[in-house]
């Protein structure tokens, strides 16, 4: 059964770090895109960061360019996202998503296109 699991959110203070993790299991993970989804409360889901697996292809949302960074461990079948210089709005529920998309029409326009995998999301918390 394929399934993809985010860990490593929590409560961090404004300006902190925080890493998330994304497990994939049950796919073959380097047909993909995978990407990270933050959604805030009342807001739909927005996409931050995608990358390709298979060539390292990345995007990202214009406001955490510079402050997060997507990577992957081919031999985990994990993609990580790297947020550092935390602001309060960057809280909400971060979402790892999959598909056999370019990361562009992942991350810009999921719903048009599909996804075909969801992660259950973690929560990330900045606030003093």
């Amino acid at each position: 059964q394929a399934q993809l699991v985010e860990s490593g959110g929590g409560l961090v203070q404004p300006g902190g770090s925080l890493r998330l993790s994304c497990a994939a299991s049950g796919f073959t993970f380097d047909h993909y895109a995978v990407g990270w989804f933050r959604q805030a409360p009342g807001n739909g889901r927005e996409g931050l960061s995608c990358l390709q697996i298979s060539d390292n292809n990345t995007y990202y949302e214009e406001s955490v360019k510079g402050r997060f960074t997507i990577s992957r461990n081919n031999a985990k079948n994990t993609v990580y996202l790297q947020m550092n210089s935390l602001k309060p709005e960057d809280s909400g529920v971060y979402y790892c998503a999959a598909s056999r998309l370019s990361p562009f029409r992942l991350c810009v326009h999921p719903q048009t296109y599909g996804v075909d995998y969801w992660g259950k999301g973690a929560l990330v918390t900045i606030s003093s």
